[in-house]
């Protein structure tokens, strides 16, 4: 049976505490794949990330191993920090085969800005698209963190065979950016 898991980015610390603030994994268009893949019989998760505004990777490898399967049926798809999440997750698991990924503004913290270290103590894998149904990285033109940028730029320089689709005024592919819950081209894609 096909799966999906669906890894959240990290809010501000502000915001995660908020009560004006929905949970990460409730955020932008996030439920609206999810509910999309369960409509079509892929089972869909988006755990909630443990202490989402100071991701700490071994923590989040934790909840992501919970999940139900993770294997060459598995859909996965990562927003911005979850984006980088898997790029580590995958290059150290060089054992793994999956479905199809997409990243979404994927962000490896270039600049090494987390005092997690959440980005900075393994390799990326170069060839990790060979392990994968295909490996797509969504960017949009007016981006508004300059580290995403420059992340899809070493992530298109270090694996080889990545698809990068680019997009006109998406943002950062939240929904204040995007104006719409929804995302029709990520379902899509994450169909093909």
């Amino acid at each position: 049976m096909r799966n999906a898991i669906i890894v959240h980015g990290f809010p501000q610390k502000s915001e995660y505490e908020s009560d004006s603030f929905v949970a990460p994994n409730h955020n932008h268009w996030l439920p609206w794949l999810q509910k999309e893949l369960l409509k079509r019989d892929i089972y869909a998760e988006a755990p909630i990330m443990p202490e989402a505004y100071m991701p700490d990777y071994e923590k989040w490898k934790k909840a992501v191993e919970r999940c139900d399967h993770i294997g060459e049926d598995t859909i996965i798809v990562g927003h911005s920090c979850g984006g980088g999440f898997w790029v580590r997750y995958l290059s150290e698991h060089p054992e793994l085969k999956v479905g199809k990924v997409v990243l979404v503004a994927p962000w490896i913290d270039p600049e090494g800005s987390l005092p997690t270290k959440f980005h900075q103590e393994y390799n990326i894998d170069a060839d990790m698209v060979a392990r994968t149904k295909g490996i797509t990285i969504f960017s949009s033109d007016n981006e508004r963190h300059e580290s995403v940028v420059q992340s899809i730029k070493i992530l298109d320089e270090n694996i080889n065979n990545l698809k990068i689709v680019g997009f006109h005024n998406y943002g950062h592919f939240c929904l204040s950016d995007m104006k719409t819950d929804e995302f029709p081209e990520l379902l899509q894609e994450v169909l093909a």
